[in-house]
């Protein structure tokens, strides 16, 4: 049987508190898709730590982003040996500490799960069974943290039992559009999605590319295709723009309005992504809580999807919280270059 479960989608706050989102709503999971920092500074980790601390949920899941590159250990390396002049430890190590010791921080904090790229396995408190994935990787020819070049394409190894997928970079020709740019998305991370097929692929790292789309899938799509594009894959009679920006400015209503009442009222968008589409559409979710400029703020995602209940049932003991207790079955997976 089926269980709902609820997930509280959020990215890209760059150190930032959340402003207009009062988040009282009772989740199962919280996400963060990466850039939980602006310029990687220890400060503005512990920022994001309180930012978590402050939602109550069960398990929180994070992975980092671009502008989080002191988790990534060689490019902060390669950082400090090429600043000119040589900046001094102390100066060094009281703005962004010591090599590992941002990723420390999530490590020793209570219900923060950081994410190292690959897939991870989750027994839920409400007795749900959660498939991850998680990259925080993107294509840059910036001095970034976690990035690729654009002319290379990386390796998204996705499973085919994955639930929810969680990256920084967006999938190409959804939600990334960049004026002047155009779609600026990876095109192996699409085909990739759209061979697995999760629920719910979430991320971040375009703020104009705020919102949320099921896209539909072309159930006669050769799965195992590595070329799988936008043409061969997409269902567009089945794709629905629930919510972004555009829409917003032009004050359309979003796919039964729940998305538009909820943000005017609460603060956060929410729809759902129903059982019997499982396999069929994937409902992808930008979740770029900075706006398109930097004093702006969007607000973040509630999403509501259906998940296979765990084989043995988890046990409430007397007197005990259950929606505190979730816990890491197992995690497999390609390591990243994070520290652990």
């Amino acid at each position: 049987m089926a269980i709902p479960t609820r997930f509280l989608v959020i990215s890209d706050t760059h150190g930032d508190p959340l402003r207009h989102a009062k988040l009282t709503e009772v989740v199962d999971v919280v996400i963060h898709c990466g850039d939980l920092t602006e310029e990687s500074k220890l400060s503005e980790f512990k920022t994001s730590i309180e930012l978590l601390n402050a939602i109550d949920a069960p398990l929180k899941l994070i992975i980092a982003g671009n502008h989080d590159w002191t988790l990534d250990i060689p490019m902060f390396q390669k950082k400090l040996a090429e600043h000119d002049p040589l900046l001094e430890d102390e100066l060094v190590q009281k703005e962004y500490g010591r090599f590992g010791e941002a990723r420390a921080l999530f490590d020793n904090a209570a219900g923060i799960v950081f994410l190292n790229e690959g897939m991870h396995r989750f027994e839920l408190s409400n007795d749900a069974l959660l498939n991850v994935y998680a990259s925080p990787y993107t294509p840059s020819v910036n001095d970034w943290g976690f990035n690729y070049p654009p002319t290379e394409e990386h390796t998204w190894d996705i499973a085919g039992n994955v639930d929810v997928a969680i990256t920084h970079c967006p999938p190409k020709g959804v939600l990334d559009r960049v004026a002047g740019s155009g779609s600026v998305g990876s095109p192996g991370l699409f085909a990739a999605i759209a061979r697995a097929r999760p629920l719910l692929h979430c991320f971040g790292h375009i703020h104009t590319g705020w919102g949320a789309k099921r896209v539909g899938w072309h159930v006669e799509a050769e799965i195992g295709d590595q070329a799988l594009t936008h043409m061969t894959a997409i269902d567009g009679d089945t794709t629905v723009a629930i919510q972004n920006l555009a829409k917003l400015k032009a004050n359309v209503k979003s796919e039964g309005d729940e998305c538009t009442q909820s943000l005017r009222s609460k603060g956060f968008c929410a729809t759902a992504m129903p059982a019997e589409l499982a396999g069929k559409a994937t409902l992808c979710v930008n979740a770029a809580i900075e706006g398109p400029d930097d004093a702006s703020q969007q607000v973040p995602w509630i999403v509501e999807t259906w998940l296979a209940r765990t084989s043995v049932p988890q046990k409430e003991t007397p007197g005990s919280n259950k929606r505190k207790n979730g816990f890491t079955e197992s995690v497999s997976g390609k390591r990243s270059c994070m520290i652990e």
